[in-house]
């Protein structure tokens, strides 16, 4: 949601204002996570801030599982936002690497006060670009891109970038919403009309790429493509709780960006996919 490679998202400034102010159900839901939430059986989502957290936490180690996360492994998260998959991973695995990248030093400064090592693993957090990362050939044996590459800008490049550093046979995985195929004429008509009124609020935000231009983006870079999963039911609870503390915040246009977004993952329009890519 939030991992971004700009910096200027309305709705992270608004996220650092209800922090700064203390409000404590904004901090627990999105204060370490800032994406969306995974519910094996959404119909059970409660709408509390703990269920949600819990199912961010969820959703974090669907797409390290998708990647392979393992011991001993070196990790680069892109667009690590507060920290969350970094400590999630040092909470889980054991004698890790782990580096959190993200072009925002405001999101760093936040992650680093918040986030320590455990298991003996290893944590930094590095200012930088997706699209250009400053780091050796064949230096991790895991990328990742939690929710946040529709905000970079070039896929092309972040999965050149991401190819360049990943070790042979490492692997690349990503969570993103993708359009469906059949619908991508009337979407980018669409986009006319609701790009606006989600950009005021998310930002740039580019959900204009398929499934097949993720397949033929893998095959030219290099990648194979090893995971295709379709959890889009699985993250609808959501919105409910996001709506509800923009409403509650007074954000009245966060709302309105937030209950077209819902929509437009409810008609499958836009679908949530997890994908992993071998080197």
């Amino acid at each position: 949601m939030i991992k971004n490679q700009s910096v200027d998202l309305p709705y992270f400034d608004q996220l650092f204002r209800e922090i700064a102010q203390g409000n404590t159900e904004v901090i627990k839901a999105f204060g370490l996570h800032v994406h969306w939430g995974y519910w094996q059986n959404p119909a059970l989502a409660d709408g509390s801030i703990d269920d949600f957290a819990l199912a961010a936490e969820n959703l974090t180690r669907r797409v390290c599982d998708a990647g392979g996360a393992a011991d001993g492994q070196s990790i680069l998260d892109c667009g690590c936002g507060f920290g969350g998959t970094i400590a999630s991973l040092s909470d889980r695995f054991h004698h890790l690497q782990l580096t959190g990248v993200n072009i925002d030093p405001r999101q760093l400064a936040r992650a680093r006060e918040q986030v320590q090592p455990r298991n003996h693993n290893h944590i930094e957090f590095v200012q930088g670009d997706a699209c250009q990362l400053n780091f050796a050939d064949n230096s991790f044996d895991l990328v990742l891109a939690v929710e946040c590459i529709f905000h970079f800008p070039s896929r092309d490049r972040f999965f050149q970038e991401a190819w360049r550093v990943l070790k042979p046979g490492g692997k690349l995985a990503i969570c993103d919403f993708v359009p469906q195929e059949f619908l991508t004429p009337i979407i980018q008509i669409g986009a006319n009309f609701i790009g606006p009124v989600i950009s005021n609020t998310y930002g740039y935000v580019d959900s204009s790429f398929s499934l097949t231009d993720y397949r033929q983006l893998a095959k030219i870079t290099g990648f194979q493509s090893i995971i295709e999963e379709d959890i889009t039911a699985n993250t609808i609870p959501t919105y409910q709780l996001l709506r509800r503390l923009q409403i509650e915040g007074g954000n009245t246009n966060l709302s309105n960006s937030t209950f077209v977004a819902e929509w437009i993952s409810r008609l499958g329009i836009v679908r949530y996919l997890i994908l992993s890519f071998q080197k």
